[in-house]
């Protein structure tokens, strides 16, 4: 019984892989077709002949480079600032004594409950006034901290113990020092979760950047491959795959690279109270 109940596990893992992983073989293999090669019936998963023509065309048709640019800034900034500011507030949150604390942390966690468009409208009003407008500043700050980032890490240094940063005062290291030598080697696999997290968020969003960048130089790839004008009577559909290949590649990579401390940190985040 054993044996069968495993199977049939293997057999549903093995669906929902194929369902998952599906979509994007397609995607891969749609951006080597010709534009007919698309339309062919029944439809191939072998192009007759595959071509990187579209990628060559993608990158004439769009000031790819410049697109490149502006997400790698925007999403690596965006990364760090989340980082530093969570882990540090986690740090204060978790392991610090100071009046209002837990209200503070409660008023946070409301905030999570706040849908994002409730905000667009003020933050943006106040950007204007900011004349932050079509600028770095106008995708990097309001995405600087993040309410879920605090809450992960906090949740997962509250199992640090405290006599380890005890014996830390005692051996005279400021508070700072503690996080930096000890929360922080400590919550690499939180960190690194949270990271992954951001990163993907920040790399593929498409509405923010969307109000925020009314000039074709500022544009986010999200943004700049919607903006993607095949022409006024059709829509080349290889471009924009080729284009979606362009922009989930990185994240992509960063997975592979980081599934281990992934993994481990929603295993341990999970049973953190």
């Amino acid at each position: 019984m054993r044996n069968f109940m495993r199977v049939i596990i293997y057999a549903i893992l093995i669906v929902v892989f194929i369902a998952t992983i599906t979509p994007f073989a397609w995607m891969m293999v749609s951006s080597l077709k010709t534009q007919e090669g698309i339309f062919t019936f029944p439809p191939r998963w072998i192009p007759k002949s595959p071509t990187f023509d579209t990628y060559q065309q993608l990158f004439q048709r769009m000031t790819f480079p410049v697109y490149i640019r502006n997400s790698i800034v925007v999403t690596i900034s965006v990364t760090i600032l989340v980082l530093f500011f969570s882990s540090l507030a986690g740090y204060a949150f978790a392991k610090l004594r100071f009046p209002g604390r837990e209200r503070l942390f409660i008023l946070l966690l409301m905030t999570m409950m706040v849908p994002a468009q409730v905000t667009t409208i003020p933050v943006f009003l106040l950007l204007k006034r900011l004349g932050l407008l079509n600028n770095y500043l106008g995708l990097i700050l309001p995405a600087g901290a993040s309410a879920f980032g605090i809450f992960l890490l906090r949740q997962y240094m509250q199992a640090i113990p405290n006599a380890l940063l005890d014996a830390a005062r005692i051996d005279g290291c400021s508070e700072f020092r503690i996080y930096r030598s000890i929360i922080l080697p400590l919550c690499k696999p939180a960190i690194a979760t949270l990271a992954i997290f951001t990163f993907m968020g920040t790399w593929n969003d498409f509405f923010w950047p969307l109000i925020i960048m009314t000039q074709e130089s500022m544009y986010t790839l999200p943004v700049a491959l919607a903006n993607l004008n095949a022409g006024p009577y059709a829509t080349k559909y290889n471009l924009l795959m080729a284009g979606s290949v362009v922009v989930t590649s990185p994240i992509v990579i960063l997975f592979v690279f980081m599934q281990r401390y992934f993994i481990q940190g929603i295993a341990l985040t999970g049973m953190r109270s």
